[in-house]
Parts: structure tokens; sequence; C-alpha cells
């Protein structure tokens, strides 16, 4: 084989990787996984430990996945307002709601 073949074989390689990697970049995304997301997974292991899908040696091993989950969520989850202020519409609608139920 004499050096052009090579190089002509060697750029031809070269550009058949290129097309490949170009069209398989896209298709490799970061997944997206957001709090909300991580509430819904919460709520899921929630509802089907009630319905029992879960055998009762799997239990524990639910439970800790459960425990962990709940606590960063509480760790991530921006924190409730300690001051409430209430608008004087909001106290007469809570006192007829008061005085209706008596």
């Amino acid at each position: 084989m004499t050096n052009k073949e090579t190089t002509n074989e060697t750029e031809s390689t070269a550009s058949t990787t290129d097309a490949q990697t170009q069209t398989t970049a896209p298709a490799q995304t970061a997944p997206d996984l957001s709090i909300g997301d991580l509430k819904n997974l919460a709520l899921i292991i929630d509802v089907a430990s009630t319905r029992g899908a879960f055998r009762a040696n799997e239990m524990a091993t639910v439970g800790i996945i459960y425990n962990k989950l709940q606590a960063f969520l509480a760790r991530v989850s921006p924190a409730a307002p300690t001051t409430t202020e209430t608008k004087p519409e909001d106290n007469k609608i809570a006192e007829a709601t008061a005085t209706a139920g008596k």
C-alpha cells in the first residue's frame, strides 16, 4: 500500500467516525430530574406500600429508601415562610366561616 492510499483510507475512516459521532451525540443528553419528580416518587412508594405491592421481606429496604428520600426532600425544599401576614379581608373570611359553623 502506498502512502497516498494509506492517507485516503485514514481520512475515510476518520470521516466515518465523525459522522457516527455527530449522529449519536444529540441522543446522549442528561436526564432531567426535578424536586417535583422526587416528591412524586415518594408518593408512588407510599401508595404502593398501602396497596400491598411490596413483600414483607422487602419493606425494610423500601422504608430505608423512602426515609432517605423524605430527608433529602426536607433539606432541599424551600423553607415555608415563618411569618404570615394576614389581610383584613382574610380575617373577615375566617370570622364568617367560624360563626357560620356555630
